[in-house]
């Protein structure tokens, strides 16, 4: 007699019994329903699988479809995946790297000796196609870790090597795809036939590996122009290269060999310079006459935005220049007149939640020589207050506004160009997992949300993992188009700061129930901080940004 197991289906809040050992592909057959588009992947008890996963206890299942951030994942997995196979087979001298997301895509750095033409792109193209068509399985192996490291050695794939042994994981596991082996993080689709859409274009002195919108599956992403950031990201990339750490593996071995002092001096160090050059260029730039009088700082949740305007300003005052910090969430409109989103909550992510008519008359007034009382805004009343915080502009004050509208080109269109000076902060991760496993830039920041956000807000992770998804809406809509409008960018990020997030993060992370949708995201990030050799945070200094979100920080907030 067949052993049979019963398994909850929540798309369709349906139960059915299926045999013991069914892969999720089984189940999904089986209740015979369909998801707006091809499934990829899946949740089981609240923890993302692969779709070849098998079942042996009753479980809730919940399938994904590529509109899922997860689901997503897996998909891009995947194409890299694809793309490695056919870049081994027609340029087998060539090494890939998967660098980062940037123009709505992924840049690949590919080294071949030379430069990359446009038929190198087509064959790899036409190729990856080929393998796609023949819909060969992805299939993944479990074993000791010991056992996945020498097959990486024996493919000279030293970066996965240098990964694994500095994981501390008894048991691991690798994909293959045909005859080529590979290392992922996350589960795969269950063969190449599953992906339905890609392009791959050169991009600079690299690649662009294009994906579909996650909204419509049925196109692609347009290729947005983001030239100052991929530059942001080059230069990370390239120190990281000449200081030899160019995965976690690099640095963790670096931490065993006693140098995580080192990585955090030189670290913080990097940020100081980068922040005095920019002070340096708000200040040279009024020799001609059109000295700046404000300087707007926007970046996305969680981007050190606040911190960062505080060192700048250490820095003015060293140019002899005297900064005025004033923050936009000041000139909020009243709660009762705050626009509502499509669920009919208050959008206060919404460029039309801040009193544009009070900020631009005071704006005004101010670089008119006249005085003018700011105000306050009550976040628990809902209203702005006057608390007699008068301000008048003395000829070297400096305005610095941060918020995540101030570089809206709608904020201070009546004021001249040569008077402002935009940058744009964000914590674009400098470092990879692996070649092929990029570290994604959300990732970064919704990590300090959480540990700030348990620390100073009384929020739960579950509760910022469940607004995190319409915080990046927000982003998307008011950030991110922006921020090629920027003098200068400004990457936040710090080398060494997961591995100190990590031991702040993990028990924070671990008080997500496990019934909970926001297990999923909670369970994801466990695993994914657990590649980096944690390290403590006494020697981070009081003025670093990351203390912002740990606390101990010399700034007021």
């Amino acid at each position: 007699m067949k052993q049979m197991l019963q398994i909850y289906c929540k798309n369709i809040n349906k139960y059915k019994e299926f045999e013991i050992g069914s892969t999720l592909l089984d189940v999904y057959h089986g209740f015979n329903f369909k998801l707006p588009y091809q499934i990829v992947s899946a949740k089981v008890n609240n923890c993302s699988e692969g779709l070849t996963f098998r079942l042996y206890n009753n479980k809730d299942v919940e399938f994904l479809d590529i509109t899922d951030a997860s689901g997503m994942r897996t998909y891009v997995r995947s194409l890299c995946f694809v793309m490695y196979k056919a870049v081994r087979e027609v340029l087998p001298e060539g090494k890939l790297y998967v660098e980062h997301p940037v123009s709505k895509g992924y840049f690949c750095n590919l080294r071949i000796g030379r430069e990359i033409t446009n038929e190198d792109i087509d064959r790899i193209k036409t190729k990856m196609q080929e393998i796609i068509d023949e819909n060969i399985p992805f299939r993944r192996t479990e074993c000791h870790t010991e056992d996945a490291v020498e097959i990486f050695r024996e493919q000279d794939m030293m970066d996965k090597v240098k990964l694994l042994e500095t994981s501390d994981s008894i048991y691991t596991y690798y994909y293959n795809l045909g005859d080529t082996v590979d290392y992922y993080y996350g589960s795969l689709l269950p063969s190449t036939g599953y992906i339905h859409l890609f392009d791959v274009v050169k991009y600079y002195d690299g690649i662009l590996l294009r994906i579909p919108n996650r909204n419509d599956p049925s196109k692609l992403e347009e290729v947005v122009k983001q030239e100052k950031m991929l530059d942001v990201f080059k230069e990370f990339v390239h120190w990281n290269y000449i200081m030899r750490l160019n995965t976690v593996g690099d640095f963790n071995l670096a931490c065993r060999k006693g140098h995580a002092t080192d990585l955090i001096k030189v670290g913080e160090a990097l940020q100081e310079k980068k922040i005095a050059q920019i002070a340096d260029t708000i200040h040279d730039r009024g020799s001609n006459g059109d000295r700046v009088k404000l300087v707007l700082i926007a970046g996305p949740s969680s981007s050190g935005k606040t911190t960062f305007s505080k060192r700048l300003s250490v820095q003015l005052m060293a140019n002899g220049l005297r900064p005025y910090p004033v923050s936009l969430d000041n000139y909020f409109v009243e709660r009762e007149q705050t626009p509502k989103d499509d669920n009919g909550n208050y959008d206060y992510e919404s460029f039309q939640a801040l009193d544009l008519k009070l900020f631009n008359d005071q704006l005004q007034a101010l670089l008119r020589g006249e005085e003018v009382e700011l105000p306050t805004f009550n976040f628990m009343l809902g209203k702005k207050e006057y608390r007699g915080d008068k301000l008048k502009l003395k000829d070297s004050t400096i305005l610095i506004l941060e918020g995540i509208h101030a570089l809206n080109p709608d904020l201070v269109r009546s004021i001249p160009k040569e008077n402002i000076f935009k940058i744009y902060a964000s914590a674009l991760t400098s470092i990879s997992l692996d070649d092929h496993n990029w570290i994604p830039t959300s990732d970064n920041r919704l990590l300090r949300r959480i540990i700030r956000d348990f620390n100073y807000r009384g929020y739960s992770a579950r509760e910022t993992i469940s607004r995190w998804q319409s915080v990046r809406a927000g982003e998307d809509k008011w950030i991110f188009p922006y921020q090629e409008n920027a003098d200068v960018m400004f990457n936040s990020a710090l080398i060494y700061e997961i591995a100190v997030l990590r031991l702040h993060a993990e028990p924070i992370l671990m008080s997500v129930p496990r019934n909970c949708p926001e297990y999923a995201e909670a369970n994801r990030l466990l695993k994914f901080v657990k590649y980096f050799a944690p390290i403590q945070d006494n020697e981070i200094p009081p003025t670093s940004l990351l203390r912002e979100f740990l606390g101990g920080s010399s700034f007021k907030y």
